[in-house]
């Protein structure tokens, strides 16, 4: 995504065009699945000095606005993402952590279908994938 296609997403969200949202945006895109510690290197490597509080309040923003899709697998910090209204699920090394995308199993969205939706209007399944990469499978 270029820089105007991130100032266009943020104006379809009715939200201020910002340095700092730019950059987020700009971090999330290249790099999927950046915990907020990495947010914030790659926000500063862009623009220079950025609070935590900052990129904090950008990543809720954005991620409220739906522009942004924040993950958080089992025994893992949170995590964002860019690629956001697919219904897309992930696959987890157990070994060193690194989260990739899996496109949806089967269906439309949602995926899967709940065996009782208790009175639930179901319109996502999450499904995380576990299991050994292939770089620590050869180690």
């Amino acid at each position: 995504m270029t820089h105007h296609d991130h100032e266009a997403r943020l104006r379809d969200a009715q939200l201020r065009v910002t340095r700092p949202r730019l950059a987020v945006m700009a971090a999330v895109a290249q790099r999927p699945h950046l915990d907020t510690d990495a947010v914030i290197r790659a926000v500063r490597d862009d623009l220079g000095m950025v609070s935590h509080q900052a990129v904090y309040d950008v990543l809720r923003a954005l991620t409220e606005a739906g522009l942004l899709r924040r993950i958080q697998p089992s025994g893992s910090v949170a995590r964002y993402e860019a690629r956001v209204g697919d219904n897309h699920h992930h696959v987890v090394c157990r070994g060193c952590g690194v989260i990739a995308d899996v496109d949806c199993a089967t269906g439309e969205a949602p995926c899967l279908t709940a065996s009782e939706d208790h009175g639930f209007t179901i319109d996502e399944a999450e499904v995380v994938y576990w299991g050994t990469c292939p770089g620590c499978a050869a180690s």
